[in-house]
C-alpha cells in the first residue's frame, strides 16, 4: 500500500520526467537524463522547495531506482557480464583496495576518528550510504558521525555524478566500456552511477551498472575486514551483529533480484516480450529516479560543511577519478 505523503513527490518526480522526455525530442543532444537532472535540480532549489515533497522524492530516487537496476537483469546475460573480463576484476579490486588504504590513512593523518575514516573509506570504494550503514554497526560509529558520514559522501558523489561523464567522454572518447569503467568503478552510490552514465548513453549505464553491482558483491567482505581491524585495534569483542547472516542480510535487495532475473535470462528461452517490457518500465523509473535526484539535491548542504572535511573529501575524489583512469589505459578496459 502506497502511503498518502509519497504521493506529491512521486507524482512531481513524474511529471518532470514527462517533461524531460518530451524536451529531449527538441533537444537530443542534451538528452532526457540532463534535463531530468537539471530540471529537478531548478525546481527542487526554487519553487518546489517543499518538505511536502520529500518523502514522495526520497521514494522515487531510492525504490523505483532500485526496482529499475532489478530490472536490468532482464536485459542482461552472465555473457554480458563476462564482457567486463578478467581486467575489469582486476580494476575493481585494486580500485576498492586503493581507494579504501587512501581514504582512511589520509584520513588518520588530517585528525579524523578511526571510525569516521573507516566509514569515509567504505562508502567511496563499495556502495555509499548503504556501505556506511552497514559498517556503522559493525565498528560501533556513533551515529553523528554516521550521518557526517553519509552527508559528506553524497556531497562528493553528487560533484562528480556531472564531472565525469565529461572527464570520461573528453579523455576516454565514446568507448562504451572505458567510461562504464571510470563511472562505475568511481561514483558512490547505484543512483549517481546511473545518472553519470545515463548522460553519455544507454550502453555505458548498463555496463557502468554491472561495475557497481561487481563493487557491491565485496560489501560483506569490507564490512568483516573493518569490524575485525576496529575489534583488534581497540581490543573490544566483535558487534553481534557482524555474524554472516546479518551481513549478508546488508546487500541490497535489488541485487540479488538482478542476479536471479540476469540467471533466468540467460539461461531459459524468455519471451522476447520480457525484455521489451522490463526495459519500458525500467526506463521510465529510471528517468523519475533522476527526476528525483536532481529535485533532491540542496545546494545549501555544500555550504553547511567544514573547509576540512571539504578538503578530505575533494582529494579522495581526486584521487580516485586520477586512479580510474590510470588503470583503465593499464588495463586497457574499451
Amino acid at each position: 500500500m502506497i502511503h498518502k505523503e509519497i504521493v506529491p513527490g512521486f507524482i512531481l518526480s513524474f511529471l518532470v520526467a514527462v517533461i524531460a522526455k518530451g524536451l529531449a525530442r527538441f533537444f537530443p543532444s542534451i538528452g532526457a537524463a540532463s534535463l531530468a537532472i537539471c530540471i529537478g535540480i531548478f525546481l527542487g532549489n526554487t519553487i518546489c522547495r517543499n518538505t511536502r515533497f520529500e518523502k514522495g522524492t526520497k521514494f522515487s530516487e531510492s525504490r523505483l531506482l532500485e526496482i529499475s537496476v532489478a530490472l536490468l537483469g532482464l536485459t542482461v546475460t552472465f555473457q554480458t557480464i563476462a564482457h567486463l573480463g578478467l581486467s575489469g576484476l582486476f580494476y575493481i579490486l585494486l580500485m576498492m583496495a586503493s581507494v579504501i588504504t587512501f581514504s582512511y590513512f589520509l584520513g588518520k593523518k588530517l585528525g579524523f576518528k578511526e571510525e569516521m575514516a573507516l566509514m569515509i573509506a567504505g562508502g567511496n570504494a563499495v556502495c555509499g550510504s548503504s556501505a556506511i550503514g552497514a559498517i556503522a554497526p559493525a565498528i560501533r560509529a556513533d551515529s553523528k558521525d554516521k550521518g557526517q558520514a553519509i552527508v559528506l559522501i553524497n556531497l562528493l558523489g553528487t560533484i562528480l555524478l556531472f564531472v565525469l561523464p565529461f572527464i570520461g567522454v573528453q579523455l576516454l572518447g565514446f568507448s562504451d566500456l572505458a567510461n562504464s569503467a571510470l563511472t562505475g568503478g568511481v561514483l558512490q552510490s547505484v543512483g549517481q552511477v546511473v545518472a553519470a552514465a545515463s548522460l553519455i548513453n544507454a550502453n555505458v549505464t548498463q555496463y557502468a551498472t554491472l561495475f557497481k553491482i561487481t563493487r557491491i558483491l565485496f560489501l560483506v567482505v569490507v564490512v568483516f575486514a573493518f569490524e575485525r581491524l576496529m575489534t583488534r585495534q581497540k581490543g573490544i569483542a566483535p558487534a553481534e551483529n557482524t555474524n554472516p547472516q546479518s551481513v549478508l542480510a546488508s546487500i541490497p535487495w535489488y541485487i540479488l533480484a538482478f542476479l536471479i532475473l540476469c540467471f533466468l535470462n540467460s539461461f531459459l528461452p524468455l519471451p522476447f516480450f520480457f525484455g521489451k517490457t522490463s526495459t519500458f518500465f525500467s526506463s521510465w523509473f529510471e528517468l523519475t529516479a533522476l527526476a528525483a535526484i536532481g529535485l533532491r539535491l540542496d545546494f545549501k548542504k555544500f555550504l553547511q560543511e567544514g573547509l576540512k572535511f571539504l578538503i578530505y573529501m575533494g582529494l579522495i575524489g581526486l584521487f580516485q577519478v586520477c586512479l580510474a583512469l590510470l588503470l583503465i589505459f593499464l588495463f586497457r578496459i574499451g
